[in-house]
């Protein structure tokens, strides 16, 4: 007799505590950021392509719950993850890393440091989409529109740091 695994139990209080996770990252990263946004950011070069500032608040909030949400799901199999720890360590990397970007380009205002950054930060998210996909597919679907965002910030300050160091 076939015995079927049982879905996770719904747990609302682990839901809230990975986004929470999540959105606590991105408010660090801003904190890193808002003085620069005022101050330097206006003031460097930036491409045709530069979204209005008012843009990045909602994706950003969208994204990290998307990936607390991912992180949720892959939280529900842990007892089924066989390196369950290093699957942990993969997304806490990609969040330190996410982190470390605001901290460079914004805090530090080191264009090419952070061009360079955000190239191993979306090989990290990609990984750690690589890595829950394979646990749950959906959680490592929902890292999508976190790649296409990287990817998309990734040629945006490596054109910032050209046309501002080229």
């Amino acid at each position: 007799m076939d015995v079927k695994p049982q879905p996770a139990k719904f747990n609302l209080l682990a839901l809230i505590l990975s986004i929470g996770i999540t959105l606590g990252v991105g408010i660090l990263g801003s904190l890193l950021t808002v003085p620069s946004v005022r101050s330097w950011y206006p003031t460097i070069n930036k491409p045709s392509f530069n979204p209005p500032n008012w843009i990045f608040q909602p994706v950003w909030t969208t994204l990290f719950v998307l990936i607390g949400i991912s992180a949720y799901l892959v939280w529900q199999r842990r007892a089924s993850i066989a390196h369950f720890p290093r699957t942990v360590a993969v997304y806490a990397i990609q969040l330190v890393l996410n982190v470390m970007w605001s901290f460079l380009f914004f805090y530090a205002r080191n264009i090419g440091m952070a061009s360079f950054e955000i190239v191993v930060l979306l090989i990290v998210i990609i990984i750690n989409a690589r890595v829950f996909y394979k646990i749950n597919k959906v959680a490592g679907l929902l890292f999508i529109p976190y790649i296409l965002w990287v990817s998309f910030a990734a040629v945006l300050t490596f054109s910032i740091y050209q046309l501002n160091h080229g």
